[in-house]
């Protein structure tokens, strides 16, 4: 029976430092999705090396399966920690539990949460114009609900 274990199993063989796994999923009809990402890019190669590991490893004539090997798309959200250190310095959106969306500049992640820099434009007493204000907010894993790369195009 093909499983995650046997999947990540194939996998490990062939990771090397810059790559990581960032989810396997298999269907109960063998359907196997495999994300995978490094912290320099991924190349299609790259993961075309990866789905040959895992299809040379496996017997279609004992169990048929249909086989996805990709990169996280720019838009999905983050799901291991290993994917927002290699956002540190870049602009993020976090949506919280409670549904709050915050954005900012990723400062730091750890196994604790993370700390997001954000800006805002605030109205202070007795000044006119409005003052932009910069906070550090932490956030610890099991508070966010989604947090993803926001696209920028300046």
């Amino acid at each position: 029976m093909i499983n995650k274990e046997l999947i990540r199993s194939l996998i490990d063989e062939k990771l090397t430092d810059d790559i990581f796994v960032v989810d396997i999923q298999v269907s109960t009809g063998n359907a196997i999705s495999v994300l995978i990402d490094s912290d320099s890019g991924l190349s299609i190669e790259q993961c075309v090396a990866f789905s040959r590991q895992i299809e040379h490893n496996l017997d279609r004539d004992e169990e048929d399966f249909q086989l996805e090997v990709s990169s996280p798309g720019l838009t999905q959200p983050f799901k291991v920690l290993r994917q927002y250190q290699k956002n540190i310095g870049r602009e993020i959106e976090v949506t919280t539990n409670d549904g709050d969306k915050h954005t900012g500049i990723l400062k730091e992640a750890g196994e604790d949460g993370i700390i997001l820099e954000e800006s805002r434009r605030e109205r202070v007493e007795g000044k006119k114009k409005k003052v932009t204000v910069t906070e550090n907010l932490p956030f610890s894993f099991d508070k966010i609900r989604t947090a993803k790369s926001v696209i920028s195009f300046k």
